[in-house]
């Protein structure tokens, strides 16, 4: 167990399925209820765990001002940073999965995951595939759709009981509305898809906005309070 002390940001390393995955640990209240997973967007064009939106999010849940203060881990997928392994598109599911189990081992109480694009899509699909009873919520912040390379596919989310949140910006380049909409709808309940209006893919300039909707949905999906700055 990580200890309590003057130090908020703790190093780690994760044991992944092809190596060593780099992490670090945001510390939060010892007595929090939850535990959360920050994934991060995709390797090849850049996205690694110290992206804007992944530490945006990780404020949300971990600093003060918000009123959550979990112990929030986020790790850098294989191939980026000093992980271990190459980037292959799919497998990073078994990444994240090695994440929920150091977290599930560390802190014993229930997990949020949230991703953010890629790492939103790795997220769901690890998280809805392994039905584990650790898991309490799942958030997709710019869950993509279509990319010019690749169009998504989450059929596994009409199984997936999970309450679901997918937050997007009303004007994502990978998530037409229209089309998150559809996927929403049929994923199963409980699910709520919220759009920030005016925003991109990158939440640009409106990032403390999807803070705010984030930190709601959790209040009324954790059952608890939480203070919006």
């Amino acid at each position: 167990m990580i200890s309590s002390g003057p130090r908020k940001l703790h190093s780690i390393h994760l044991t992944g399925p092809a190596g060593r995955l780099e992490a670090v640990v945001n510390q939060g209240q010892p007595d929090a209820p939850f535990a959360a997973l920050v994934c991060h967007p995709h390797p090849p064009t850049g996205g690694t765990m110290h992206n804007k939106v992944v530490y945006h999010a990780m404020k949300a849940l971990n600093a003060p001002e918000w009123g959550f203060e979990w112990p929030v881990l986020r790790f850098n997928f294989r191939g980026t940073g000093l992980s271990a392994g190459a980037y292959d598109g799919r497998a990073e599911t078994g990444d994240v999965t090695a994440a929920l189990d150091w977290l599930a081992a560390e802190f014993h109480r229930p997990i949020v995951a949230v991703g953010f694009s890629f790492g939103a899509a790795m997220m769901l699909a690890a998280a809805c595939a392994c039905h584990r009873g650790d898991l309490h919520a799942l958030v997709a912040l710019g869950l993509p759709i279509q990319s010019a390379h690749r169009a998504y596919g989450y059929p596994f989310l009409k199984r997936c009981a999970l309450p679901k949140l997918f937050l997007s910006g009303e004007r994502d380049e990978f998530a037409p509305k229209e089309k998150l909409a559809a996927l929403a709808q049929e994923a199963a309940e409980p699910r709520q898809a919220i759009f920030i209006p005016n925003a991109d893919h990158f939440f640009t300039g409106h990032l403390h906005a999807m803070q705010r909707e984030l930190a709601h949905w959790l209040r009324v999906h954790c059952g608890m309070e939480a203070r919006l700055p």
